[in-house]
């Protein structure tokens, strides 16, 4: 077939001009007539660190609830932070598909503990949860505290526990984590971005 420049052009221009109105379903009118409402328009936005790696990348977390009193907002849309200095928007497909990890029926709410000997979890509430972890911490500070070496020098450690602090906070966190583990005397103290 010997097309010339001029009859590929009105090839190309009956084909657009078929195809707009098929979409446009050969009423322009109706199809204008209505817009469509932008769907983060009501939604509620919170900035958030994602949780995944070390990087610690910025979030835009949008939520929606139907306004009624004690009813629970729930998260629809996930995107990168555009003013996050780290990320600058960008998410891995790990980040981006973090409304999946969010909504995932075997999602771990809340805490639960597990009797020595036991093979079920039972559900325990916040208040115990911190309760047991000060109340464990503080016996074995106790039993392992070591004041002086065998010199006799003050060195204050705390060697039987240590401390695994999340890589994703922020410089503030990290300096007061830091501060906390070592006033405690720990020296066992790791970041989550090299586990």
């Amino acid at each position: 077939m010997n097309v010339s420049r001029r009859s590929f052009f009105k090839i190309c221009a009956g084909g657009m001009a078929g195809t707009t109105a098929a979409m446009l379903g050969f009423a322009p009118a109706a199809a204008l007539a209505e817009t469509r409402q932008y769907k983060l328009l009501r939604a509620r936005e919170i900035r958030n660190t994602c949780t995944y790696c070390s990087v610690g990348c910025g979030l835009l977390m949008y939520s929606l609830g139907d306004g009624a009193k004690n009813a629970k907002e729930s998260i629809f849309h996930i995107e990168g932070d555009p003013d996050h200095p780290v990320s600058r928007g960008a998410l891995c497909p790990k980040g981006a598909g973090l409304i999946d990890f969010i909504h995932s029926e075997s999602r771990l709410k809340y805490p639960e503990y597990r009797a020595p000997g036991s093979d079920k979890w039972q559900r325990i509430s916040w208040e115990d949860a911190f309760s047991r972890i000060a109340r464990l911490m503080k016996a074995d500070r106790d039993a392992n505290f070591i004041e002086k070496n065998k010199d006799g020098v003050t060195v204050n450690r705390w060697l039987s526990s240590g401390m695994l602090c999340a890589s994703a906070s922020s410089n503030e966190t990290g300096y007061l984590t830091q501060k906390f583990t070592r006033s405690l005397g720990m020296l066992a103290v790791d970041n989550q971005a090299r586990v």
